[in-house]
């Protein structure tokens, strides 16, 4: 058995914001994907993986219970499988902010939901506002709290703008210039980082009324105007606010960017060379960059690897 493909996700706005109703922009990134496989020869990895997929049948069956109206599955047929020795093989990195477990949960519920949405519906508001409650819960197993966006990105492999919290659509995106000489990128920081932790954080500071005017009037007005500037191909505007929002993260999200590239961040925003946000919720993993150079943000960046996502 060999399931379908489901790909990475790189949020490239509203990271926290879109907690407090910020506009957000989130699309498949298919050099990154999983699928559920069952293999002949186990091995010690493939063997974790179904000793973890156990635990999420166990979670799920909870789940269906406590919520019998949001969303039923065949779990005698998800038991059957985990007996054969089904596991989740992925190439996407974990703790990276590329969701990972959005990704697993997609194929779950592709799988093995009954009465479940798929794809080639007309996929109205609330039909995708019905999929992201429902991957909310099922991802909650993985982080404590989901937004459920992340499997939503990975199960419709299509571009998502978040309006607001009950506001989503499906959305296109300007097409890439293939030589175009900006872009955007991910830079690896090496480490690996866990959301609960870095979101417990922000909820702690969301009790100051500083910190929550800060981001209503700072961070949520930068990331709307630079969801806006993107999707309308705005490049000039974008890189304006997208100083700007780097620069409200340096001085109010310190704890969500590891210790080694508060420099290189302030570096970025000094020359303009690039400018570094947050990938999902810091604290390791990936860090998104942009640049109107790419040869240039290359060339200062020389010491880290880079994977360029998007060419303006």
């Amino acid at each position: 058995m060999k399931g379908p493909l489901f790909y990475s996700k790189i949020l490239l706005f509203g990271e926290y914001g879109i907690i407090k109703d910020s506009k957000g922009l989130s699309i498949p990134y298919n050099f990154y994907n999983g699928a559920l496989k069952i293999s002949e020869n186990e091995t010690e990895v493939q063997k974790e993986s179904n000793k973890n997929l156990r635990k999420y049948a166990a979670f799920l069956q909870k789940l269906q219970k406590e919520q019998p109206t949001l969303v039923t599955f065949d779990l005698d047929n998800f038991i059957a499988d985990l007996d054969r020795g089904m596991y989740f093989d992925s190439s996407i990195p974990q703790g990276y902010g590329v969701g990972s477990s959005g990704a697993l949960v997609a194929a779950i519920y592709d799988k093995y939901a009954l009465d479940k949405i798929t794809v080639l519906e007309n996929l109205s508001r609330e039909k995708l506002l019905s999929l992201k409650t429902i991957f909310a819960e099922m991802e909650s197993f993985f982080h404590g709290k989901s937004s459920g966006l992340d499997p939503l990105n990975s199960y419709l492999s299509i571009p998502i703008l978040i309006n607001s919290k009950d506001n989503i659509e499906a959305t296109g995106i300007p097409a890439q210039e293939s030589n175009g000489k900006g872009g955007v990128f991910l830079i690896d920081s090496g480490l690996v980082g866990e959301t609960a932790p870095m979101v417990q954080i922000f909820m702690e500071n969301m009790k100051q009324e500083g910190f929550r005017k800060m981001l209503k009037d700072k961070f949520v007005k930068h990331t709307d105007a630079c969801v806006d500037d993107f999707l309308n191909g705005d490049v000039k505007s974008l890189f304006t606010n997208i100083k700007q929002l780097s620069n409200v993260v340096l001085d109010n999200f310190k704890p969500m960017i590891p210790k080694q590239f508060h420099q290189l961040w302030e570096k970025g925003i000094e020359t303009n060379a690039y400018y570094l946000k947050l990938c999902g919720s810091g604290g390791g993993g990936y860090i998104l960059g942009f640049t109107e150079n790419l040869e240039k943000a290359k060339e200062a960046l020389k010491d880290h690897k880079i994977e360029v996502v998007y060419n303006f």
